[in-house]
């Protein structure tokens, strides 16, 4: 990992993130320093809780204050789970322009410009922060198209229902 790598996982299909957990924890086998930033779905227990038990090789972070998922909360909470998102997000540029770790995965990003939060095109300078050495994975059922151009890889997962 030489070279910097930018993976999207994205579409209306299950296991974005399971997919980008997967990669991380390879990585984390391989000795690298994984970060894990989730967005939008509340400070509630998670399934990836368990990871915690992986640190400090290892990590996750998540800025949100209110229990419930972001598409639950009342407008006012939105609008003060928007300050906490934009702190999500400052971190992890941070995290990019220091090179605190290998791995970073910014999980259910690609939502934000779809919930009016941000817009796609303040995502793109996190994506030119990204250093040599460093793989960046994004996750969200938004494909955010006009990302593609910076990125190395876009998985899309979708789900089809096929008639009998």
């Amino acid at each position: 990992m030489d070279k910097k790598y930018i993976h999207m996982y994205c579409g209306n299909g299950g296991g974005k993130s399971s997919a980008a957990i997967g990669q991380g924890i390879k990585y984390a086998c391989a000795g690298k320093t994984v970060f894990v930033v989730q967005f939008l779905k509340g400070k509630a227990e998670s399934e990836l809780d368990y990871l915690k038990r992986l640190e400090p090789e290892f990590k996750l972070f998540c800025f949100d204050k209110f229990q419930e998922q972001f598409c639950e909360l009342s407008e006012e909470e939105k609008q003060e789970e928007m300050i906490h998102i934009r702190n999500g997000l400052n971190f992890a540029k941070k995290v990019l322009v220091t090179s605190e770790c290998d791995v970073l995965i910014l999980d259910e990003i690609l939502g934000l410009p779809q919930r009016g939060i941000i817009r796609v095109e303040e995502l793109i300078p996190l994506l030119q922060a990204v250093g040599d050495g460093v793989k960046l994975i994004l996750t969200g059922n938004s494909r955010c198209q006009e990302l593609w151009p910076y990125v190395d890889e876009v998985t899309e997962v979708r789900t089809d229902y096929l008639a009998d």
